[in-house]
């Protein structure tokens, strides 16, 4: 009897072992399954979303396209929507080379990650160059908000305030509603 006892002693911590292991094993394999594709696929664009994050601001990091989505909402004639147009090609005209520049110090410092050794001095070096490269690009978008503002009549000023408005108050609101959230979780969580 005691044999027996072993036997299945021994038996049920090999299932359990195998029950453990399995999950681990099929979690580093390589293959991609139905539904999964590999970081390389979806930076070549072939995985579900097309490769490239969108975001809540549709692609623009921050939603800075102030030409289009900073005036939504507002009623432009046909002559003001060319003049913004013309605005934006004209800022992605001038940005363009600031943007290269910024892509190649970007790619500098990955480049400069990647080696066994870090050098700090030298990611220091590129974070330093790239802050500046940020700096003009971000005057850019500035002047580019400015130029797209002059465009508009009082009018639509008026409406465009009158939206950033409701905007503040509803975050005011969300801010509070989490707010009231977080004061409730501690009492629901002593009872």
């Amino acid at each position: 009897m005691k044999k027996l006892g072993k036997i299945q002693t021994f038996a049920v911590a090999g299932l359990s072992a195998l029950a453990l292991a399995t999950p681990l094993a099929l979690a580093q394999t390589g293959g991609t399954d139905q539904g999964q594709t590999t970081r390389a696929e979806r930076r070549e664009g072939k995985g579900e979303r097309g490769g490239r994050r969108h975001g809540r601001h549709g692609g623009k990091r921050g939603g800075r396209d102030f030409g289009v989505r900073g005036l939504r909402g507002v009623e432009l004639s046909d002559a003001q929507k060319a003049q913004l147009k013309q605005l934006r090609e004209g800022f992605k005209e001038r940005t363009k080379p600031v943007r290269e520049q910024l892509r190649a110090r970007r790619q500098e410092l990955r480049q400069a990650q990647s080696g066994g050794t870090f050098n700090e001095s030298l990611a220091a070096q590129k974070l330093t160059e790239t802050a500046g490269l940020k700096a003009k690009l971000m005057a850019e978008r500035h002047r580019l908000q400015q130029e797209s503002l002059s465009i508009l009549t009082a009018e639509q000023k008026a409406q465009l305030e009158q939206r950033r408005q409701q905007r503040e108050q509803r975050r005011a609101q969300r801010q509070q509603q989490r707010q009231t959230r977080r004061n409730a979780q501690p009492q629901s969580e002593l009872q």
